[in-house]
């Protein structure tokens, strides 16, 4: 290969079974490809933005999951966001703030009898906490927004009482732990999407905190990669009532499936 301050050239064999020249040229706004007397875009060389290339999505668009009639127990996840003593549990950072939103819609008892419930009928549970550094060296964008709320009340902090999981949703044998939350989406940069695949999940049943925050942004992620996305609209909460009301009742139509504890127990075949 020659190398240039425009590009580089390498010698190929192409489809004529001739060796020719290949320059590729590295310009402002695209990749381009020059063979003798032609020039041709490189991602037709190389498969890029090809139907080959890896897709953001699990599932391609005529095998996606959402809206199936049938729940298989043993295909399906339980997705349980940041159920932890920072936020339930008295003495949490932010217990004070959803208190009044968890005795609203009751859901950290509901959580608990539908994680049972599902974990007795096969389904996967997944644990999906958050937490940072105590210097917050990790925290993607602390900066701005609910990030930098984190950052700023040193919340979540690895290896404090007010990271652990609350005792109600203890994990037990056989429960999965997701890794590396750091975001609000429980996707981006965690073994989330590697544990659903692995594990055969069509069905991601979404939970948790904060109603319009993390669970939504959840959500959304889930739907578009082609799961079968539910949301427990009553085993959410956030730091209002209203709140909470127009996530559950609005957006979460949108991309998923809404519904109670009670109404996805009774799709396992099983009661609350």
């Amino acid at each position: 290969a020659t190398h240039t301050k425009k590009g580089c050239r390498r010698k190929i064999r192409t489809a004529s079974s001739k060796t020719t020249s290949l320059t590729i040229m590295m310009q402002p706004a695209r990749v381009i490809c020059r063979l003798p007397s032609t020039t041709v875009p490189v991602r037709s060389i190389f498969g890029w933005g090809s139907a080959s290339a890896k897709s953001d999505r699990v599932f391609a668009p005529a095998e996606a999951k959402g809206g199936l009639e049938t729940i298989n127990p043993k295909k399906t996840a339980l997705v349980l966001i940041e159920y932890q003593n920072e936020f339930a549990t008295e003495g949490g950072k932010m217990y004070d703030a959803v208190k009044g939103c968890m005795e609203y819609t009751g859901m950290l008892d509901k959580s608990a009898k539908v994680v049972a419930a599902a974990r007795e009928k096969g389904a996967k549970i997944m644990f999906v906490p958050i937490s940072f550094a105590a210097d917050n060296s990790d925290n993607p964008n602390k900066g701005l927004g609910i990030l930098h709320g984190c950052a700023d009340g040193g919340l979540f902090t690895t290896g404090t009482w007010g990271a652990e999981i609350c005792e109600p949703m203890s994990p037990v044998e056989g429960d999965l732990i997701v890794k590396n939350k750091k975001g609000l989406d429980a996707f981006p940069g965690t073994d989330l999407e590697e544990l659903l695949v692995s594990n055969g999940i069509e069905t991601v049943v979404i939970s948790g905190f904060l109603t319009n925050c993390c669970v939504e942004s959840t959500m959304r992620t889930a739907y578009e990669k082609g799961f079968n996305t539910i949301t427990l609209t009553d085993c959410c909460a956030t730091v209002s009532n209203e709140g909470h009301d127009a996530a559950a009742s609005g957006t979460f139509g949108m991309f998923s499936t809404p519904m109670t504890a009670a109404d996805f127990a009774a799709k396992l075949g099983a009661k609350l």
